[in-house]
């Protein structure tokens, strides 16, 4: 049931997340340490303030922040501060971020359900609120489910970030309604591998990031995203793939590999006449954090 009213001032923030990475589409994220800080306090109408990326969306009853407080409470009164660092539209989670953080600020008893039911994307959602690297899925009463799994300490990813940013629902309509099987069940194989190998790096193998269900599909909206992967993976890489919907590009790096990878990834988005610029983030194991404002 919605809360009454927002009872006190509270503070959340949640990480950013990188989803898929590879053949776990919709179903395998990792959570990064860019994050979104959400302040939310009592107000007798609704008034939204931002700061940092996405700050120059309108702050409508739209916004995002204002459908959880309607979602949480049952009502938008109340004044919300957004401060991010995560990209807008660069298939980093900033929605499903803003949306855990904003839940958790808001008072609600279960953010993950509240964040994943409004961004639609439960692996983003999860690791947003748990941290660390997930797997997630919607049960059959409509629930999301996270399963937090081990990651190896000596992961860190190199990320490229493009300037010009790529809607889900452009993303999503790229992909057709059907796929052969052998493509799903080549998926499944690479996925399950992945997962171990995640954990250990030591046994990694090339090809593991290779995806056959949404990658493909989306090459048109990127054509430089092939090259960009298969430089990265040159450069030192394990793998590359698209970061989530995209456009931003992820790729696994040993931490002593990802500095020189990261320079690699800068000449490489020149070298396409892409405007953007390469990040070495490391994996957030914190996840959802909450505190009295």
């Amino acid at each position: 049931m919605p809360a009454a009213g927002v009872a006190r001032a509270r503070v959340a923030s949640a990480p950013a997340s990188s989803a898929n990475l590879g053949p776990g589409f919709d179903c395998l994220a990792v959570a990064l340490e860019l994050r979104v800080v959400v302040r939310v306090k009592p107000a007798e109408q609704l008034a939204i303030s931002a700061e940092g990326e996405g700050s120059d969306l309108p702050t409508t009853p739209d916004h995002l922040a204002a459908r959880v407080l309607r979602d949480v409470l049952g009502h938008d009164r109340a004044a919300v501060h957004v401060s991010s660092d995560i990209p807008v539209g660069r298939g980093l989670g900033s929605s499903a971020a803003l949306a855990a953080a904003a839940a958790a600020a808001a008072g609600a008893d279960d953010p993950l359900a509240v964040a994943a039911r409004l961004d639609g994307h439960p692996e983003n959602a999860a690791a947003s609120v748990v941290g660390g690297l997930v797997a997630a899925t919607t049960l059959d009463d409509d629930q999301p489910w996270a399963v937090s799994l081990p990651l190896d300490e000596r992961a860190a990813f190199v990320v490229l970030v493009p300037e010009q940013g790529l809607s889900t629902e452009q993303a999503r309509a790229a992909l057709p309604d059907e796929v052969p099987h052998g493509d799903a069940a080549r998926n499944l194989g690479r996925l399950g591998v992945l997962i171990g190998a995640l954990a250990d790096l030591s046994l990694f193998r090339p090809g593991l990031m290779d995806d056959r269900l949404h990658q493909p599909y989306r090459g048109s909206l990127m054509p430089q995203a092939g090259e960009l992967i298969r430089g990265l993976e040159e450069a030192g890489a394990l793998g590359a793939a698209w970061s989530g919907a995209g456009p931003s590009i992820v790729a696994l790096c040993l931490q002593e590999r990802a500095s020189p990878v990261a320079e690699a990834g800068s000449e490489l988005l020149r070298g396409a006449g892409i405007a953007g610029d390469a990040r070495v983030l490391t994996p957030d194991m914190r996840g959802l954090q909450v505190a009295e404002a």
